[in-house]
């Protein structure tokens, strides 16, 4: 509930009802024993275009072992995590062994570029490795449907949700659906059972389950007559050590998601918030 409607409600001023909020976090934060941080997840969040912020991005890094965010910083390049790791101690880093992400280069730059860090995995989360493929069978989609004639186009138009949604969550109606326009072209029928292999590999039980099927998806998407899956495939293989290191540590990379999740939640409910660091504290609590 924003803090405006909370005074109105009891007939108080709205900096009294934000400083009894403050001292709430104040008393928990107190209480909060201190957990060390062994598995950091780090990912983005745009911050919307209402804003005179210079940045557009805000960095958020989070325990993966509490779900709490530890850090966070106006940005989203190598710099902005690197005044995240001068924060930490040698013994703090010493004690860090696994970092989740998503695939943006810079945030694995900005690990891989620290010696004291050598030792940290770099994983990445396998709902921004969906994402790319949902992407390339997307931009083939429209390169089919509505790249190739008006009726073509009428049979495309309205589908999208359709290629992304996973198979097993669509009704029979659905699927049935699906079949008929897969059916149009050889092309992108393979391309979605690329991408539905690809989330079921991503599920694997361990590394080398893993890499044996992932070593199946690369070798499907590797003609380069399929730019959209070449794409992709490029995309893959210049990020498999970190989508294999899932396989090996399963970190619950969900926790990243659902972190953003709660700041969705929390801006909208209060209709926005100026302060990011009172934001960043209640997301906490």
């Amino acid at each position: 509930m924003p803090t405006i409607r909370v005074a109105a409600q009891y007939g108080l001023s709205w900096s009294t009802v934000h400083r009894a909020e403050e001292k709430a976090i104040a008393r928990w934060e107190a209480q909060r024993p201190k957990v060390p941080l062994h598995q950091a997840g780090i990912d983005e969040k745009y911050l919307g275009r209402r804003h005179s912020l210079e940045a557009k991005y805000i960095t958020i890094v989070s325990n993966l072992e509490t779900g709490e965010p530890v850090w966070f910083g106006y940005g989203r390049s190598e710099a902005t995590v690197k005044q995240w790791l001068d924060t930490l101690t040698a013994r703090q880093k010493k004690g860090l062994k696994l970092a989740a992400m998503d695939m943006h280069e810079a945030f694995k730059n900005a690990i891989h570029n620290d010696p004291k860090l050598a030792h940290v995995a770099v994983v990445h989360d396998p709902f921004h490795v969906v994402k790319r493929a949902n992407k390339a069978i997307d931009d083939l989609r429209r390169a089919i449907f509505f790249r190739a004639g008006s009726d073509m186009r009428a049979l495309g138009r309205g589908t999208r949700w359709l290629f992304l949604r996973a198979w097993e969550r669509c009704s029979e109606e659905q699927q049935a659906k699906l079949k008929q326009l897969l059916a149009y072209n050889r092309k992108l029928a393979a391309a979605y059972q690329v991408k539905e292999e690809l989330r079921a590999v991503l599920s694997a039980p361990d590394e080398a389950a893993m890499a044996k099927g992932m070593a199946h998806i690369l070798r499907r998407t590797q003609l380069k007559a399929n730019t959209h899956m070449r794409k992709l495939h490029d995309s893959l293989l210049e990020h498999l050590p970190q989508i294999l290191a899932l396989g090996k540590y399963r970190p619950p990379v969900g926790r990243i998601e659902a972190l953003n999740n709660n700041w969705e939640t929390l801006v909208r409910r209060g209709r926005g918030y100026r302060d990011h660091q009172h934001l960043f504290r209640k997301l906490r609590f």
